[in-house]
């Protein structure tokens, strides 16, 4: 199936200027004067182009802070009116949604538990027709870029132009130094598709840690992302919810001004000329990556034959992690990443048996 989706030119919903789009604000909304107070400060660094606080709190286990609901919204439209800025807040069903236009909130935004659910997408967009109000949505839990596209073309049938996507990583029971894996990959390739479509990264739920915010921020700048929201609380130590994620305005502050905002292009002829030739031989080395492995996969298929006739299994888990020794030595060697031989062998090996499969199923002539 095409994905097209039919997004509006105009971005001044995001941003007003050039730059990448902040959005900043409290987890949670907690009490009025906590809002407001992040907010005023949030406001004073003359960097924040839209604040963000949720007003319910999907969590994963009853008991714990849920927020506190549709009071949250006069609260967050009155910090938005004190400082001028637009707001923005999560919505899960279509009851979050009703009151969250009743309070004229200017953004809405559709978190991850909820992009992983169809059904709970769609009742949202329902009440969203002939609404006009930007919306952002998440990518789900899971790494399913079809799910995320699939909630975004939802919100977008529904007449919603103004549409932004937020990157947030994804949950994973390996353990790393992010709470959720970014696999950058996933909104890289939801540009590609996509290259109107702004994508918002989230360093907040991505790290999962404030020291780790600065380094991701940049990390998503890099990558062409249109904007960072991040979680920012007037005492973060002291956070209802996700406190460890959590940073005072002054650090967001110096976070953002130490970020280096590069140029997407330039119009410097050398630059273009010498950029085009090192492309055109990475394109050469491609060419020849890619002969070299229908060369491998050729083999394998002469293996698997011989296998076959030989009566003997596809895997030879012994061979394999002679394999995987050898590469990963060459590999350290050529200054590779492990992570990334990791990867491209089980990539490789994947196809191997696959080919090996097809030819061991095969009948042989007699």
């Amino acid at each position: 199936m095409k994905k097209e989706l039919n997004l509006s030119n105009d971005l001044s919903w995001l941003r007003k200027a050039g730059g990448p789009a902040i959005i900043s604000g409290p987890c949670s909304a907690e009490t009025e004067e906590q809002l407001i107070s992040t907010a005023e400060s949030l406001a004073a660094t003359g960097r924040v182009h839209m604040l963000r606080a949720g007003i319910w709190k999907p969590r994963t286990r009853p008991n714990s802070f849920e927020g506190v609901g549709e009071e949250g919204l006069v609260w967050l439209k009155e910090a938005g009116r004190q400082t001028g800025l637009p707001v923005t807040t999560e919505v899960a069903n279509a009851k979050h949604t009703e009151e969250a236009l009743k309070h004229g909130i200017d953004v809405l935004w559709i978190g991850a538990r909820t992009t992983v659910n169809p059904f709970s997408v769609q009742e949202i967009a329902d009440v969203l027709k002939g609404v006009d109000i930007p919306v952002m949505v998440k990518n789900p839990l899971n790494p399913d870029l079809d799910l995320w596209i699939g909630a975004l073309e939802r919100i977008n049938q529904a007449g919603v132009t103004r549409l932004g996507a937020i990157h947030r990583g994804f949950s994973s029971f390996e353990k790393t130094s992010y709470r959720n894996i970014p696999k950058w990959e996933f909104p890289i390739e939801l540009k590609r598709l996509f290259p109107e479509l702004p994508i918002v990264c989230d360093p907040s739920h991505i790290g999962g840690s404030r020291e780790l915010l600065g380094m991701i921020s940049q990390k998503a700048l890099d990558l062409e992302m249109d904007g960072l929201m991040i979680e920012s609380h007037v005492s973060p130590d002291d956070a209802w919810s996700d406190a460890k994620q959590q940073v005072t305005p002054a650090s967001l502050n110096r976070i953002l001004g130490e970020l280096i905002i590069r140029n997407k292009t330039t119009e410097n002829p050398d630059f273009t000329t010498h950029l085009d030739e090192l492309r055109n031989k990475i394109d050469e080395i491609d060419e020849e990556i890619f002969h070299k492995l229908g060369k491998r996969m050729k083999i394998a298929v002469e293996i698997g034959k011989y296998k076959r006739d030989n009566q003997v299994t596809i895997l030879q888990v012994d061979r394999w992690d002679k394999v995987i020794r050898q590469r990963k030595g060459l590999s350290a060697a050529l200054g590779l990443s492990e992570e990334f031989t990791d990867g491209l062998l089980k990539i490789i090996h994947k196809e191997s048996i696959s080919q090996q499969t097809k030819v061991m199923n095969e009948k042989v002539k007699v």
